[in-house]
């Protein structure tokens, strides 16, 4: 992030949303920019620790083999096999990448260095939604037919013949609109509202820094909040990462059920 300071005495400019418009590192290169990187460094990050942690299983694991099986457990037990039932297996691989993709990106936010939660920018968390809008059909089409599922969304039973009218549209704007823009909206949202905060404490706290004496003064309040606003900050990236997943896992058990 630039650093935005009033050495011209125009005072300060707060972060906005241009902030998160980062330019391409290599000119002429559109997709070369630093949430693209990120991305990618995740995905190495994840292999690595993952085939590190799983490398030398042992019945005593090591610390690094317990950190690695508790966020597998946590994810196929707590996650895919209460929320989904029986059929929780073949899922736990998605969900599981999606829990540490989404968590590890949105902890590059408050990561010195690197402070950019990949997630801040919108068109991730589209495609990841859009890829759980995908499954979650999938998986209700080929259970139960296009036909039948269409028409279990369209006409939820027990109904008055009178309330479709209104509950028929509702539902088919929940299922294939509603869904999946909350979904990608929620993590988006939050990502960037949360940057965006420690971004005025943290460059507010600069400039009131760089300022007259009184301003120093007051500085190291400014600097106080945004630390606390990093812990803050820190468990929302892990709420939103489970947030996402679980949305994710109960959009599936409802597919798979006989009734949606």
């Amino acid at each position: 992030m630039r650093i935005q300071l009033a050495a011209t005495g125009e005072g300060f400019k707060a972060p906005s949303a241009k902030d998160f418009n980062l330019p391409p590192f290599i000119d002429g290169v559109a997709f070369a920019t630093k949430p693209i990187l990120l991305a990618f460094l995740s995905v190495v990050l994840i292999s690595v620790f993952f085939i590190a942690a799983s490398r030398k299983a042992a019945i005593v694991p090591s610390r690094l083999q317990f950190a690695g099986e508790s966020v597998y457990s946590f994810v196929r037990e707590g996650l895919a096999k209460d929320i989904i039932g029986h059929e929780f297996l073949r899922f736990v691989p998605y969900l599981f990448t999606l829990f540490t993709f989404i968590l590890v990106n949105n902890w590059f936010g408050i990561i010195p260095l690197l402070q950019f939660p990949t997630m801040s920018r919108v068109s991730f968390p589209y495609v990841l939604a859009a890829i759980t809008f995908f499954v979650f059909h999938y998986v209700g089409i080929r259970k139960q037919g296009p036909v039948k599922y269409i028409k279990e969304i369209m006409f939820m039973p027990g109904v008055p013949k009178a309330v479709y009218i209104l509950l028929t549209p509702i539902e088919l704007a929940t299922f294939f609109i509603v869904r999946p823009l909350t979904l990608s909206l929620r993590l988006f949202a939050n990502m960037f509202a949360g940057h965006l905060l420690l971004l005025v404490f943290f460059l507010g706290g600069e400039y009131l820094l760089m300022g007259a004496m009184g301003l120093k003064i007051v500085s190291p309040f400014a600097f106080l909040v945004g630390i606390a606003l990093t812990f803050f900050e820190f468990m929302i990236q892990i709420l939103q990462a489970y947030i996402f997943t679980l949305l994710t896992a109960l959009y599936i058990a409802g597919a798979l059920a006989d009734e949606h």
